[in-house]
């Protein structure tokens, strides 16, 4: 079986049967699910079950892939839409102070957006971002994908990307701009070792 076979033909072998050719699909793209996941959802644990149920779904789903876009672009979109149906679940449940239980961690397995070098605080802000625009600044600013292709996996199209990449963007900055101050790490000034010494 040859590694550079097209995800569209290991598609086509599932459906007919063949597990081997979905456990490649799961081998090529656990890496982006587990990572659009864990940005999506801030925690490690959230990111592992929802990673799981994006590639069962897909799984159970995979004979309604039409070819029309890139295996990655479905699977991307059935990842999205689990880490929804997850974050929707998460606010229906007890409203529990996750954030002191566990802080968001880069994501273990290397990717692209490892790359950008994301601060601890940039990550903690991102979660304030409302999860429609959230999802769209990683697709793009985190992911680097176009916006055309991140249009076909939200479901939505360019311009409300790019509406939602704008409004992303301020509401991060807002976020940043607003976070407590045990939450900032700032370096201590030549005034602060002064007084320390």
């Amino acid at each position: 079986m040859p590694d550079g076979e097209r995800d569209e033909d290991l598609v086509r072998r599932a459906v007919s049967g063949d597990h081997s050719a979905f456990g490649i699909l799961v081998e090529r793209h656990e890496r982006r699910v587990y990572n659009l996941a864990l940005r999506m959802t801030g925690h490690e644990e959230d990111a592992r079950d929802a990673a799981q149920e994006a590639f069962l779904t897909a799984l159970r789903k995979l004979s309604s892939f039409r070819g029309e876009a890139a295996f990655t672009t479905w699977m991307h979109r059935v990842t999205v839409n689990t880490c929804y149906d997850l974050l929707r679940k998460r606010r229906r449940g007890p409203l529990l102070d996750r954030s002191e239980e566990h802080e968001p961690e880069p994501p273990a397995a290397p990717d692209h957006a490892d790359a950008t070098d994301l601060s601890i605080d940039v990550q903690r802000a991102l979660l304030r971002v409302p999860p429609d625009y959230r999802i769209v600044m990683i697709l793009h600013d985190v992911q680097d994908l176009p916006y055309d292709e991140v249009a076909a996996i939200v479901g939505v199209p360019v311009g409300t990307v790019k509406s939602r990449l704008h409004r992303g963007r301020v509401a991060l900055a807002r976020a940043l701009r607003d976070r407590p101050e045990r939450e900032r790490h700032e370096p201590p000034g030549p005034s602060d070792q002064a007084r320390s010494r």
